[in-house]
């Protein structure tokens, strides 16, 4: 059963798009800090006042830039799944504009939010370090594709579910099913519960 907000939304579908947007936007900096938490130590060199890595083939970029992956293919899914779930029927574009616009502005939240994280400190030291010192670098995202993750996870969850509650659950969208009662005139007839050569009244035909 949906409650009063998947009803609201499912009568205005224009509701349903704006405010799907904010929710999962709102999700972008809580999973930067995540991204910043998680995020492998990369070591940089101070060279002429310049932060360069100490180690160019080294996993720690690309483990930054993995998790990162990671974390927006899950948050992806699940704003997806709570979209379907919460977001009633009848509204589907609505809902996925709202999927996408609010998870590419998550996305991006996310990666500026952990970026930040120490970023400050990081500079300065750079800017005061003496040339071969080894400092320990902060979050950035090098691989920027992946900013595509959330929301094209997102809208993919939508859609796959979409596909198979239809096609498991044909009565969710309100269309009766084999041997249902329909109404005819404010009275529930079962179509398939009528004797054969008669009515549903039990009169002869």
């Amino acid at each position: 059963m949906r409650g009063p907000t998947g009803r609201l939304l499912a009568s205005r579908p224009w509701a349903a798009g704006v405010v799907t947007a904010l929710a999962v936007a709102l999700l972008g900096p809580p999973a930067g800090l995540l991204w910043a938490a998680l995020a492998p130590e990369v070591t940089y060199v101070v060279v002429q006042g310049q932060a360069l890595l100490a180690d160019p083939e080294g996993q720690g970029p690309i483990g930054i830039d993995a998790r990162f992956a990671l974390i927006s293919l899950a948050a992806g899914l699940l704003c997806g799944a709570a979209a379907y779930r919460a977001g009633g029927r009848g509204n589907d574009i609505a809902l996925l504009l709202g999927l996408a616009v609010g998870g590419s502005a998550a996305a991006v939240l996310a990666w500026q939010t952990g970026h930040l994280i120490g970023l400050a400190e990081f500079r300065d030291t750079v800017a005061t370090a003496r040339d071969g010192t080894a400092v320990t670098g902060v979050a950035d995202l090098r691989a920027k594709g992946f900013l595509v993750f959330w929301p094209l996870l997102a809208a993919v969850a939508y859609g796959a579910l979409e596909v198979v509650v239809k096609r498991l659950l044909p009565g969710d969208r309100g269309e009766p099913g084999t041997g249902e009662a329909d109404e005819v005139g404010g009275r529930q007839l079962d179509l398939e519960a009528s004797p054969a050569g008669r009515d549903v009244d039990g009169r002869e035909r």
